[in-house]
This record gives structure tokens, sequence and C-alpha cells, in this order.
């Protein structure tokens, strides 16, 4: 297989390098011919050499799959679930054959949203203009006049988009311990508007010009000094990810860049009208991210971080940061925490909702008792 002549290309002539390396000045020299030699191989053409080519079924029909009534993800003719090694000894094929599956579902699942839980698709920025990058989300119809509660629900980094909260338990669980769908119903019967946040979806590719080049991000009055390792750290950096994007995808033409759409941040507006915030398993770090005391002492009091643990569901776990309370998930499996979790999560919303409504004091009992663990 072309796979296993490719590997052992490189073995023999990482292997060569290792020796050269442990030489004297003559091995040195050899050993900068042998990168030289390394940095000419056109490892485009080397991949391409006997692999299937990277065309997949743009539908779940073309990939002889559906989801059946439960939900679960199941080959048409056998009734089984999915298989990730169609093909033996091809990894690389076998992941972008995922990969395609994986944007089918996206699709799949926006239809969800619209023709299942009733929401609407809306395009952001709302003062786009026509030739400008977009981004959309899904809000139910009260989204925006519920005066009672409106909850919001975002997805985490990777893959996903909105209305999911892993792919991997979408293709090979079923679609109500992958998807957000059970979190819009029963928010839906409680009384909430719903709105679906699509993060990850923040820019997209075109195909790049001779005319788009880096232009470094500093301002002009910064020292020459100063721009110029920057550069250099970018260029390196690209070097890097290019040579990886060659092995990942050998059969890719076109060279993309990235357009990326109009952020904002609201600080104030969150904190002053947000009454709670669920988070599972979240990885943030509030040094990391250089969040303020008025963050963290907002995310003390209104957040919870339902986290993979061996421990029964809302038992605490202990943290070496001062973020937020964190409780497990009932669950050691990361992604999922969100569905595991769904029951307490729901409560959790209740109870703050209740507290904000009753009282001050309520509302500051109510939060004491989950913070006790994380004082310092």
């Amino acid at each position: 297989m072309s796979i296993s002549i490719i590997s052992l290309i490189w073995l023999t002539l990482w292997i060569n390098m290792a020796q050269l390396q442990q030489g004297g000045p003559d091995e040195k020299e050899k050993t900068t011919a042998l990168k030289d030699l390394l940095s000419r191989i056109d490892l485009d053409e080397l991949m391409k050499k006997d692999e299937p080519p990277l065309e997949f079924p743009d539908t779940l029909e073309g990939f002889e799959y559906a989801f059946n009534e439960k939900g679960q993800l199941r080959h048409i003719a056998t009734g089984e679930p999915f298989v990730f090694n169609a093909r033996e000894d091809l990894h690389r094929w076998n992941q972008k054959r995922y990969e395609a599956l994986g944007e089918i579902i996206t699709k799949y699942v926006y239809e969800l949203l619209e023709k299942d839980c009733n929401l609407k698709k809306v395009s952001l920025p709302v003062d786009a203009t026509e030739s400008e990058p977009k981004n959309f989300i899904f809000m139910s119809e009260d989204a925006m006049t519920n005066p009672d509660k409106l909850m919001i629900l975002i997805h985490g980094s990777g893959v996903v988009r909105a209305g999911q909260w892993a792919r991997r338990l979408i293709i090979n669980e079923d679609l109500d311990s992958g998807t957000q769908i059970p979190y819009i119903k029963r928010a839906m019967d409680e009384g909430y508007g719903v709105i679906v946040l699509n993060p990850n979806e923040n820019y997209i590719e075109v195909e790049k010009t001779k005319s788009q080049v880096h232009l470094s991000s500093d301002g002009s009055d910064e020292p020459a000094e100063k721009r110029e390792r920057k550069d250099k750290i970018f260029k390196e950096a690209k070097k890097r990810r290019d040579f990886y994007e060659k092995y990942r995808n050998p059969q890719k033409e076109k060279e993309m860049v990235p357009l990326y759409i109009r952020m904002i941040q609201r600080e104030a507006d969150v904190r002053n009208k947000v009454t709670a915030v669920a988070l599972t398993d979240s990885v943030h770090n509030v040094w990391h991210q250089e969040a303020g005391k008025t963050i963290r002492e907002w995310m003390r009091e209104n957040c919870c971080n339902w986290v993979s643990s061996s421990e029964p569901l809302d038992t605490s776990v202990e943290s070496m940061l001062p973020d937020c309370p964190r409780v497990s998930a009932g669950t050691e499996r990361h992604e999922l925490t969100s569905w595991k979790s769904l029951p307490s999560i729901f409560k959790f919303f209740t109870e703050a909702s209740e507290a904000k409504n009753s009282s001050p004091k309520a509302a500051l009992t109510r939060r004491s008792h989950r913070i006790k663990h994380e004082e310092i």
C-alpha cells in the first residue's frame, strides 16, 4: 500500500538524519544536505500515489446511511452503525470520509432546528453589506419578545456547529446525546425563548489570489526590529501548518485564506442581563483569558461548571482555579457531559430565576452554598 511505502521512506530518512547528527563536522554537512533533500521532496505528489480520490457523497443517502426512529445513524442495507475504517490501511482517506459525512450531519441538524424545533435562521451581522462575510444563528419566534426568560445555547470549540454538542455522539450514538435539540424542546416547554449561537462559524474561506499577501496586524509605529521578529515567527508557523496540511490533505489543489466575520464584545450587557450560566466540562481559564476582577466575581456568583467525573451527578468537585463552582456531570466522558447534566442544569436555571425574582438576599443565599468550596 502507498501509505506503508511513504512511512518507510520517511522512517529511513529520519533514521539517517539521526545517525548523521551524532557525528562530527562532516556528518553535520551531510545532515544539512539531507535536510535540503527533504525540503525538495514533492510531498503532494508522493502522497497522491495510489490513494483513492478524496471524493465523497454529499448526502446521507449517498453514504447509504440514515437516522432511524431512535435518532441513531444506521446503514440502510445492513442496519449496522457507522464504520470508520471503510478501507484498511488508509487512515487519512477514512478520516476525510468521516469529515465529509460530518459536513452532511451539520446540514441535517440545521434542517432539524428549522423543521423539528420551529426555529428561524437569522443572518449576522444584522447590518452586513451584500458582499460582507456573514454568519447565522437560530431563534425561536419569541426570542426577542419573551418577557420572562431566554435560553442561549453555545456549543464548544472544534468542528461542531449550531445545534450540536458532539459530532462523534451524533454519528456513533444518537441525535439526543449529540445535539442541543433536547435542550431546545424542554426550554420551549418551560416557557423560554431560545437562541442557538454558531460561534465556530466565524469566517469563510476564499481562494487565495496573487494580490493577497500577509500584512502585519501591528501598527506602523511599532519598531522595525519587533515587526521583523513577529513576521519571522509567523512565517515559521505558516511553514509548519502548510507541511501538516500537505500530509492531511494532499489532494487539495487550491490555497485558501480566511475572511473573518465582524464580532463585538458587550461585557457590561452580559453581566447585567444574564441570570445564570451553565458550563459543561468547559476548558476556559480566567488567567489565560485575562478575565478582570468583576468578571471573576460575576462568574463565581452566576456560573456553574458540570465537569466530567466519576462522582454522582451534582457532587461538588474541587478546583484550583477561583472561577466558578464545579460539580460532577455524572459521566467521565467529556462529550456526554451536556447530555447527562441536562436535568440538573434546568433545575439550576429555575433556582436562579426564582432567586432573582424574590430578593437579592435569597439570591446571595442560593449562590453561597455553591461557592463555599471555591473560596481561597
